[in-house]
């Protein structure tokens, strides 16, 4: 075999190689932009995408290891009726209700099964089943931080409260339905 010919061989499956590369680092990058939604966009804006990327496998590898339960029917009723309950309170003392919804829904992620290990590291694993509300968790939060100091107006708690309603509503696995029902 001439020379030419093995130097093209080598080119052509060198080029092979770099394409299927390529074509599994788009396939990983569309499965956590499909997995994640908002969240791949705030992270590799953050971190850029190598880096992004990295820390979002890294959280659905810890999140798979921890056992993720569905919570039993008496416990969704026992929460449902504390959340509502939380709700009833709200146009009487809005701080300390949105402290109490903030409460529940540590509640309700301890009964599924996520550790609480601070905020930063929940709203992380959180972001692995539940992409579409870890903003509104995140949201709420800043709120309840502020209201801890009185520094929320009214309506910035309204928020919180419907901030942490659509999460508490996706951790029962109810919808929005349950949360609302009175």
């Amino acid at each position: 075999m001439e020379t030419w010919m093995i130097i093209a061989i080598i080119g052509i499956l060198l080029a092979i190689g770099i394409a299927a590369y390529l074509e599994m680092g788009r396939r990983r990058s569309g499965h956590l932009k499909d997995r994640f939604g908002s969240e791949y966009e705030s992270v590799t804006e953050a971190e850029g995408r190598r880096s992004g990327e990295r820390a979002l496998r890294e959280r659905e590898q810890r999140v798979s290891k921890l056992q993720i339960r569905d919570l039993s029917n008496d416990q969704l009723q026992t929460f449902g009726r504390d959340w509502r309950n939380v709700q009833n309170h709200f146009v009487d003392d809005p701080e300390r209700c949105v402290a109490e919804a903030d409460n529940l829904v540590q509640k309700v992620m301890d009964a599924r099964g996520y550790p609480l290990v601070g905020f930063d590291r929940q709203a992380e694993d959180i972001s692995v089943d539940h992409p579409e509300v870890v903003s509104n968790y995140r949201a709420a939060h800043e709120v309840a931080e502020a209201s801890r100091n009185h520094q929320a107006t009214t309506e910035d708690l309204r928020q919180a409260m419907i901030h942490y309603r659509a999460l508490f509503a996706d951790l029962l696995g109810t919808g929005h339905s349950m949360a609302r029902a009175g």
